[in-house]
């Protein structure tokens, strides 16, 4: 028999002896007059003399985190809402059966106790027990220990634990908390309104990625776990709903990696009448907004680096690409050098040559596809402070609008703070005609084998058709978004119940049992 089991049977044991003693073993409701963070807003300030002559009564609930006996008197912790109290237990004060209750309980119990406050001999403000009622038993015991990198796969796989042994793993998903309510009073504040668009969808759209598959047994279709909500979202703008948004979860069946999570969440928001200028205006005030009311200021640390989300650069792909060309590989880029499939070809040919690791390079792709894939080789990893990267190539753009005197470029613009991309938005296309020429020039591409390239959407064509005003869209990562916040190096930090490999049958938890893999970037 494991320590586990063993440990199980004994507390199953005691459980019956609480039961014995007279208390339910799993009651149904505890009614209690505080919780511990009110009694240590409210009281943590007076004085034992105060405490003594106002008498104050207190009902608590929580669960025991320390126990500690004294003979005929002992003290202990309980633990609610990620803050502690301290209880003082004495024969005298609550009865034969009420210490005999005391003495049956474990760490990881859950009591409630009924008395008076007070301060220690060592001053700390405490619980004097009157009554004890016992509300439900850890039958399996609470690691004396809960971190360490160690652990840290366990910790994903038994939140439940890491939250109760960790105090700061519970603040990160507050503050997780605190962001989705930000985003949503700066847009509300704004006309924005929130809507809700199908997960189960007939076309996976909206986004370069490989979906989930599912099938739905009555109609006996197939459907996709979305990738994204953008085509339901804009056939709203089509509809008339001028300023919409949704904080969605999207899925998207890619590997894993500290930046992603095959189940994430995302806000996507659309404004009609507006353009991927106004997109960048609204993006730098909203995220400096959101850092304010989860922080306190629009400073951030993040991987032993400050960030400042007050504070922001603008950039081109072209831009960052010669700003943030190797040396070695000198010249520097000229923008006349982006212009055609030969020149492109040189440069990537001169960054091979003196630069490690070489970029992946496939001459039959397009030359968009290529500076693409030349930007993240050269230069995103530079972008550590908030940078709004600006005028993406078509190729890598189907759903963008052209630039107007450069047809082979777009208005699209991502958002890189502390290294990642965090946001991606467009003026979007609302020209049916060439929306149509975009899917079947994506189309090309899934029959050269990109399996994410876009599909054709019939039903979006016929949408846009109806007339779509001129509209900049944007969507932008929660869980990355609050990683930067949190100063948080996995996505999995942020995710409450992230997405594990199944653990085989007396397999150990390690961090290295969940491997990571190098993924395309996406929000």
């Amino acid at each position: 028999m494991s320590f586990e089991q063993s440990t199980y049977q004994l507390r199953r044991e005691k459980l019956k002896q609480i039961e014995a003693l007279g208390q339910e073993s799993y009651p149904r409701k505890f009614e209690f007059t505080h919780t511990i963070p009110q009694i240590l807003a409210q009281y943590s300030e007076r004085t034992a003399e105060q405490l003594t002559s106002e008498r104050i009564n207190v009902r608590v609930a929580g669960r025991l985190m320390s126990i500690r006996g004294q003979g005929k008197a002992g003290f202990a912790h309980l633990q609610q809402a990620g803050k502690r109290l301290q209880i003082y237990v004495k024969l005298d004060a609550v009865g034969d059966a009420a210490f005999q209750l005391y003495k049956l309980l474990d760490l990881g119990d859950f009591i409630g106790v009924s008395g008076y406050l007070f301060r220690t001999r060592t001053n700390e403000l405490s619980v004097h027990v009157e009554q004890i009622t016992f509300l439900s038993k850890d039958l399996l015991p609470l690691p004396e220990k809960y971190h360490g990198l160690s652990d840290v796969e366990l910790r994903y796989r038994q939140r439940y634990v890491d939250l109760n042994m960790n105090p700061e793993v519970r603040e990160v998903f507050i503050a997780r908390s605190k962001v989705v309510k930000a985003v949503r009073s700066f847009l509300d504040a704004r006309g924005y309104i929130e809507v809700e668009t199908p997960m189960m969808q007939p076309i996976a759209g909206g986004a370069v990625a490989r979906p989930f598959t599912t099938h739905h047994n009555t109609l006996d279709i197939d459907l996709y776990l979305r990738i994204a909500p953008e085509l339901y979202l804009k056939r709203l703008i089509v509809g008339g709903l001028d300023r919409v948004y949704e904080i969605n979860r999207n899925f998207r069946n890619e590997g894993i990696s500290t930046q992603h999570n095959p189940e994430f969440t995302m806000l996507e928001f659309y404004q009609a009448y507006a353009d991927y200028h106004d997109m960048m205006s609204l993006t730098e005030e909203m995220l400096a907004q959101v850092a304010r009311e989860v922080n306190g200021s629009t400073i951030a640390s993040y991987g032993g680096r400050e960030i400042d989300f007050g504070n922001w650069q603008r950039l081109s792909m072209r831009e960052a690409i010669i700003k943030y060309w190797p040396e070695q590989c000198a010249p520097a880029p000229q923008m006349s050098d982006f212009a055609t499939t030969q020149s492109v070809a040189e440069l990537v040919q001169r960054l091979n040559a003196a630069h490690t690791p070489h970029m992946p390079y496939d001459p039959a792709e397009p030359a968009g596809k290529t500076i693409a894939n030349m930007f993240e080789a050269v230069a995103e990893e530079h972008l550590w402070q908030p940078t709004i990267l600006y005028d993406f190539p078509v190729a890598i753009s189907p759903l963008s609008k052209n630039k107007k005197d450069e047809p082979e470029w777009v208005e699209r613009f991502e958002v890189f703070v502390g290294g990642l991309e965090i946001g991606n938005a467009f003026s979007e296309l609302n020209d049916p005609e060439e929306q149509r020429r975009r899917f079947e020039q994506q189309l090309s591409e899934r029959e050269r084998g990109d399996e994410e390239a876009h599909v054709m959407d019939e039903d979006y064509i016929r949408a846009l058709s109806y007339g779509m005003p001129p509209t900049g869209g944007e969507g932008i990562g929660i869980d990355r978004l609050t990683m930067l916040l949190t100063d948080s190096k996995s996505i999995r930090d942020v995710i409450l119940f992230p997405l594990l490999r199944p653990q085989k049958p007396g397999e150990e938890a390690t961090e290295e049992g969940q491997a990571e893999a190098n993924v395309p970037s996406a929000v």
